[in-house]
This record gives structure tokens, C-alpha cells and sequence, in this order.
């Protein structure tokens, strides 16, 4: 299968490569930095990608991996020392690999965390039911990466697994590796000869070739239970126990310096994991540690001072053999050319045809236009001791040295070698110039291209906001605008209508909020939006109420269920809360603070309308309720019920009209002000066509007035459902 690696170097993902490449898998890797140069187990594809790169959907895309696995926790592409930076990098990639896996589609996702997201002490061993109770920025991330998981899971419905792994510790390579308890414990006592330890804290401590079995145990498996599960040795090791085990093999003094009085222990149980898929735990710790401390005490200056590791002897000895070969190959080349070309000289000195040939010049040239100046420099001076060599065996020595033709074929040969080596070296320090300029011409062109693409994203989305102007201001306006065209009683209905259309959602409710506790919902544009009911108690759902409290827009990055995905509180001029607006679905990429400030924009334009609507009604509520009563007469009670019917055939709402059955003669307004006594601030009582009184109950189905109606029978009055709109 295909399987896809996500992490920095280290012990760890090496480790876990040579694991799949030796069951026969096709890993790739990606290693999350563009620049990458630190040593990886080989893999069949490589990808030098940052997480926020716009290629990881192409990636995933090309790869179509069965199994992704996120090394997370262990990722060491994040060294933490700035812990507030490396959260928001973190949180934001990590979401960006999620989005790239959802949107790929295929195969399942493996993230690994650790037992940094509890703090705190447990006498018993934790299960994955435990609440997470992260301490710091790391683990709080951490903790908020597995919820992120998890609400992927849900949300897309794709097979996204969490992995607990409980105080993994390895073998590292470098110093970068050492972040486990047993290695910073080594590197205490390299360093200061002293470990401390906080000897009531009780651990398990987990190899890292036990938890890469386990990995690949779930990663293969063509099914599991559960999303959640602890990987743990179970094997119960204070860390004074540790610290003393690291003493023994350290072979001088270590002082070990005990701190803490309280006892701690924190273990993670792997009973869930052990009884679905079962297997043992192989190597024990104090084997283990004893290679630890052997492996990082032989290398000790790679740990403290982050110096390379020395390679063996034998790996040296190579690597310098080797280095010497390639240096010697072009002299070796260089002197037995000249041994042809020396007998190829000697025969063709008697030969009719080829006595003329100067087969020296031939031979400094080769090595001129091959290797460059400097071997054509040896390749003459070999020439002229061959050539004087030749010409002492037929003459005098003497003679030899006199001769100036001797003389001009040695400056003829030199020349022409200095010269043709000259220029074929400069030629080629100008093409590799020209390759280290193209390089880097490349990588600004990469950059520029990127550049380019985030500009071309602004400029699109800017060109479609011009063209469209469906988000300008002036355009919101307008659409606003058209509410003034309802009637008083109807703006508040078809306030969601126009929001949904501005927002682009098709889930839109509004609340009217009651009184400190509670809202009421008032209309709604789906199913989906009216999923919280009639009636919510918005101070329980604590972070959209701080939002609120703040005067922001609650944005639902979380995913959180029940929760809109973006809401907002609409004020009156004396500060308090009087609308909530939820939106229940939105792209995810327009959840965004520009789209948040679009919300209140388009809150404020519709509270004004609201504003002016209920000023109106005020100010005409002498002229609608029948005098000394809370009865509307009944124009206004007609016209109510006209605009909740209407609503209620959009899709906008849910109402009931009651017709209360009373006795002739009864006092109309003791009989409305009872009635009204009864019901909710939301419900009205008024005067009907045919002089009886009326009930109108908002967002009440005709089952649930039947809760209504009882409580009027329980006071003395007989309802009935009255449904013909002809008949108010």
C-alpha cells in the first residue's frame, strides 16, 4: 500500500520507514520544509513542502495514499522554545494537512499526540475516556489538535485516527532528538554530572520499536472500533529509579538530586488497544537505557555541543579512499596515455605516412580539452621527457640540447596546451556560474510564482467583489433596504431571508432575547438552523456569550457541535443584548474576519430597520390595544396574524391561532388580560373579526398548542385551532 509519511527528521520517522519499506509498502515523505537537508531513511518520493504550502492538495492528490500518518507530537519540524509562536504555526498547519487529507478524499489518517495533554497526578491508569487536562502552550495544542481530529472525523465522515504514545523515548541522532525524559536526563549528567529527578513521579516508559509495532499494527488493520487510542508499555518506572538505572552505566560519578514531596504518577492505559488488536510489549527498558546511555556517552560532544557525529573508522577511511581515487583517477588516466602515445610516437617516427603526425601535440590537446590547464600542463612535461627520451636513443645528449628546433616544438607544445586548457577551464567556470545563477534565478522565479498566486487569490476575489459587488457596502444597502417594504410586523421574518442571501448561507436563525437568560427564536430560513429549538439559554454556550461580551463576532473555528459557525449580538442604544443572528453553515474559507465584519455591517443595517419598525409600533400602541387592556383590537391582531402566516408559508417560522370559546357578556378585558397572563412575552391575545378573542402563538406547531390550551382550560377558557385566514 501506499502510505504517506508527514514529519522533520529524527530517529523516530526513520525508524518507522525502515519499518514499512521492510513489509514492502511505498512510502513518500513529506518533510514539511522547503530546504530540507537533514538525513532521512531513503523512500520511494520525497517532497521538500512546507505545511502551508497550496501544493499539499496536489500531493495528496498525486500520491492517493492509503495510510497518512502526521507525526504531530514528535514532528520535530517544531522545537517549541518560543511556545506561543510555535502554537499558532502549529494549529494553522495543522489544519492546512487535514484540509488537504478531506479534500483528497482517500485512505486513512493516523495523528500521533502524546501524554503531554494530561498534567497532574492519577492513581489510577488513564483511559482514553479521561478528559484531557492540558498545562502550557505545547500541550494545550496538542490537546486542541486531537479535537481538531475529532471534529474532522465527524464533520467529513473520513476514518481519522488519534494515537496516544505514553513517554516514547529513542536512541537519538542528534541533539534535536533528545527531547525525551531519558535522554535529557544523560545529557544532564554529561554536562553538569548531576541528574534531577523528582523521585515521586511515577511513569511507563515506551520504546520507540514497540510503539512503531503498534503503529503499524492500526495502520494496516482493515478496521477498527474506535478514533481514540493509548499506546503503553504499562511497566511502572519512578523517575529516581530511571535516574539511578542511568547512574550505573554512566561509569563515573553522577550525582543524583531528588526534588518533590508529593507523589505523582501519570500511565496510560493500552487495554483498549491490547484487547482489539493484542500484542506484547519486546524490549525492556533497562536493556534499553543501558544502549542509551552507551550510544550518547560515545557521542557526547554531538549532544552538548551539537558538533556532526564522527563516523567509524572504517566509514572515514572509505570516505577518504574514496576521495583520493577520484583526485588520482585523471593522473593515473594522464600517464597511461602517455605510454600509448609514447609507442605510437616510436612506431610512426619510421612510418611513410604517419612520420609527420605529431602524435604528442594530439595528446596534450585530448587532455587540454578534457581535464583543463592543469592536466594538460603534466600531459606536455610527460611529452618532452618522452620526446627527449626518443631523440637521445638516436643522438647525443648533446646535440639534443643545442637544437632549437627541439626548443620551439617544446614552446609550440606548451603553448597550445596552455592555451587550449586555459579556455576549456574558463568555459567551465562560466557554465557552472551560469548554473549557480539559474538556480537562484529558479528559486526567486518559485518564490515570485508564489508571490504571484497569493496576488492572483486577492486579486480574483477583489476583481468578483467589483464585478458582483454583491459584498459592497452600497449593495448591502440595498438589499437591506427592501425591508422597509414590509410591514412592521413582517421585518423581523424576512430580516433572516435577506441575511442568508448576503452571507450565502441557507441556514440563518434569529433570537430575541427574552431576558438576561434567555432567547427566543423568531424566525429561521431551515430545519438545520432551528436545531437549538424555540428557546436556548445563550449564557451556557461560553465561548459564543464571551464573544458576545465583547462586542466581537463568534467565529466557530472549533467546529464545535451545536454551535453556529459564525454569530453575532445586535445591541440597542442602552447596551443591552437584544438579537442574536446565527449561521449555521458558511464555506470555510469565507470564515474569515473580513466576512465577520460583513455580518456587522449587515446586523447594523438590519437593526436599524428593526429600530424604526418597533419605534413605529410604540408610537401607534395606544391606536392598537383596546383601551386599559393588553388585547389588540382587531386591524392590528388581523394584520399580525396575516404576517406570521406569511412567514409561516416561506419557511420562516411556526405559528398557531387559537379562537377561545367564552361565554356572552363576559368582560372581554378581564378575560384578555388572563389569558394573557398565561402566555409567553412572544404570544399575543386580540379581537377577531367575528368579536371573539383570538390567541396567536408564535413558533408553536399545532401539537405543541395542545400544552397551551390546557393551561387556558385549567383558568376556565375553551380553545379551539382556527386556521382559515379567511375567517379573522
Amino acid at each position: 500500500m501506499n502510505v504517506l509519511l508527514i514529519g522533520g527528521a529524527g530517529s523516530f520517522i526513520n525508524n518507522l520507514i525502515v519499518k514499512l519499506k521492510k513489509e514492502g509498502h511505498r512510502v513518500y515523505l513529506l518533510t514539511g520544509n522547503r530546504y530540507d537537508k537533514h538525513p532521512y531513511q531513503r523512500v520511494f518520493e520525497k517532497y521538500n513542502f512546507g505545511y502551508d504550502s497550496t501544493c499539499l492538495n496536489e500531493i495528496f492528490e498525486s500520491i492517493r495514499p492509503d495510510v497518512t500518518i502526521f507525526m504531530g507530537a514528535y514532528d520535530t519540524n517544531f522545537n517549541w522554545r518560543s511556545e506561543e509562536d510555535e502554537a499558532v504555526q502549529y494549529t494553522s498547519r495543522m489544519m492546512n494537512i487535514l484540509m488537504a487529507y478531506v479534500m483528497a478524499g482517500y485512505g486513512k489518517f493516523i495523528y500521533l499526540s502524546s501524554d503531554e495533554v494530561y498534567a497532574g497526578s492519577y492513581e489510577e491508569d488513564i483511559t482514553e475516556d479521561t478528559p484531557t487536562s492540558p498545562s502550557g502552550f505545547k500541550s494545550m495544542v496538542l490537546a486542541q489538535a486531537e479535537e481538531m481530529c475529532d471534529s474532522y472525523r465527524r464533520s467529513c465522515e473520513k476514518d481519522i485516527l488519534v494515537l496516544r504514545l505514553d513517554h516514547l523515548f529513542v536512541i537519538p541522532d542528534t541533539a534535536e532528538d533528545a527531547t525525551d525524559i531519558a535522554s535529557k536526563m544523560i545529557i544532564e549528567a554529561l554536562y553538569r554530572y548531576t541528574i534531577s529527578v523528582d523521585k515521586n513521579n511515577t511513569i511507563s516508559l515506551l520504546y520507540v520499536s514497540d510503539a512503531i509495532e503498534y503503529i503499524y499494527k492500526i495502520a494496516t488493520a482493515s478496521a477498527h472500533k474506535q478514533n481514540l487510542y493509548h499506546i503503553s508499555s504499562g511497566a511502572e518506572i519512578t523517575q529516581q529509579q530511571l535516574a539511578e538505572l542511568i547512574h550505573s552505566h554512566m561509569g563515573y560519578n553522577v550525582e543524583i538530586i531528588p526534588t518533590g514531596t508529593l507523589p505523582s504518577r501519570k500511565i496510560l492505559s493500552g487495554k483498549r488497544f491490547e484487547e482489539e488488536f493484542g500484542g506484547t510489549f519486546l524490549c525492556e527498558p533497562e536493556k534499553v537505557i543501558r544502549r542509551l546511555v552507551d550510544h550518547m556517552k560515545r557521542y557526547r560532544r554531538t549532544f552538548l555541543y551539537g558538533e556532526e557525529k564522527k563516523k567509524p573508522l572504517s566509514e572515514r577511511l572509505l570516505e577518504k579512499a574514496g576521495w583520493f581515487i577520484k583526485i588520482m583517477i585523471p593522473f593515473v588516466e594522464n600517464l597511461i596515455c602517455f605510454f600509448i602515445f609514447y609507442v605510437l610516437n616510436n612506431q610512426a617516427a619510421d612510418s611513410k605516412y604517419f612520420a609527420k603526425m605529431d602524435f604528442y601535440l594530439i595528446y596534450v590537446l585530448i587532455f587540454a580539452v578534457v581535464y583543463g590547464q592543469q592536466q594538460a600542463t603534466l600531459a606536455a612535461t610527460f611529452s618532452v621527457a618522452g620526446y627527449i627520451l626518443h631523440q637521445a636513443s638516436l643522438r647525443s645528449g648533446f646535440d639534443v640540447m643545442i637544437d632549437s628546433n627541439t626548443y620551439v616544438w617544446i614552446a609550440q607544445l606548451f603553448i597550445v596546451g596552455l592555451t587550449v586548457g586555459y579556455m576549456r577551464d574558463h568555459i567551465t567556470k562560466m557554465r557552472r556560474e551560469q548554473q549557480t545563477e539559474r538556480d537562484y534565478l529558479g528559486m526567486q522565479l518559485r518564490d515570485i510564482k508564489d508571490i504571484n498566486d497569493s496576488n492572483v487569490r486577492v486579486k480574483d476575489a477583489l476583481e468578483t467583489q467589483v464585478v458582483n459587488q454583491s459584498d459592497s457596502v452600497g449593495k448591502i444597502y440595498s438589499i437591506t433596504s427592501k425591508l422597509d417594504q414590509y410591514s412592521q410586523e413582517e421585518v423581523l421574518f424576512y430580516a433572516a431571508e435577506t441575511i442568508a442571501q448576503l452571507m450565502k448561507s441557507k441556514d440563518v436563525a434569529i433570537y430575541t432575547v427574552s431576558n438576561a437568560d434567555f432567547a427566543r427564536l423568531f424566525s429561521s430560513t431551515s430545519e438545520k438552523a432551528r436545531i437549538l429549538g424555540n428557546s436556548i439559554r445563550y449564557r451556557e454556550m461560553q465561548d459564543m456569550y464571551e464573544a458576545f461580551a465583547d462586542h466581537k463576532v463568534f467565529i466557530n473555528r472549533k467546529l464545535t457541535e451545536n454551535q453556529p459557525l459564525m454569530a453575532n449580538a445586535v445591541y440597542d442604544e442602552h447596551d443591552q443584548l437584544q438579537t442574536i443572528i446565527m449561521i449555521w453553515s458558511i464555506p470555510w474559507e469565507s470564515m474569515t474576519l473580513g466576512m465577520a465584519n460583513q455580518l456587522v455591517v449587515i446586523s447594523a443595517l438590519i437593526h436599524t430597520a428593526i429600530t424604526r419598525a418597533n419605534r413605529y409600533l410604540a408610537a401607534l400602541e395606544d391606536e392598537r390595544y383596546v383601551e386599559g387592556s393588553k388585547i389588540l383590537d382587531d386591524d392590528a391582531f388581523a394584520a399580525l396574524i396575516n404576517a406570521y402566516m406569511g412567514a409561516e408559508k416561506r419557511g420562516l417560522t411556526d405559528c398557531t391561532v387559537l379562537r377561545v370559546l367564552r361565554d356572552e357578556g363576559a368582560d372581554e378585558k378581564a378575560d384578555g388580560n388572563r389569558i394573557a397572563g398565561k402566555l409567553r412575552p412572544h404570544d399575543y391575545v386580540g379581537q377577531m373579526r367575528d368579536g371573539s378573542l383570538g390567541v396567536l402563538l408564535s413558533n408553536t406547531s399545532v401539537a405543541d398548542a395542545q400544552i397551551v390550551m390546557e393551561r387556558l382550560r385549567e383558568i376556565g377558557f375553551t380553545c379551539e385551532i382556527f386556521m382559515e385566514e379567511g375567517e379573522i
